[in-house]
């Protein structure tokens, strides 16, 4: 049996733009997607901590050190800046491979600075 295990997590990001004029997406800064192992082109789950607004979109590369968290197109109607996120990728283990397993936590402060890395 495999199961869907959260891979990574970006906690409490903060949503510093909402561009409805872009192809969709959400734009995450280079090192905060490095510091969640999360690839440019991957699923992304958004929780938004305002509004309760709960969608599934794909990362766009933001420019390192920006500390950019930009929804896009469409997504841009579910959150507005100063929002606060939860962005979580997920995998597919197998139950032997969920033993121990751990996903990766990144904590963000109110300027979407890592403050510590589970």
């Amino acid at each position: 049996m495999y199961r869907h295990m959260m891979k990574s997590k970006i906690h409490r990001g903060v949503v510093t733009d909402a561009n409805l004029n872009y192809v969709g997406s959400i734009t995450i800064d280079k090192e905060i997607m490095d510091a969640a192992d999360i690839i440019e082109n991957e699923k992304v789950t958004v929780v938004n901590n305002n509004n309760g607004a709960r969608f599934e979109t794909y990362v766009i590369e933001g420019e390192p050190g920006s500390k950019v968290v930009c929804l896009n197109g469409a997504a841009a109607r579910l959150a507005e800046p100063g929002d606060v996120v939860i962005i979580i990728t997920y995998t597919l283990l197998s139950d032997e491979e969920c033993k121990g397993y751990m996903p990766r936590k990144v904590f963000l402060n109110s300027q979407n600075e890592i403050t510590a890395v589970e």
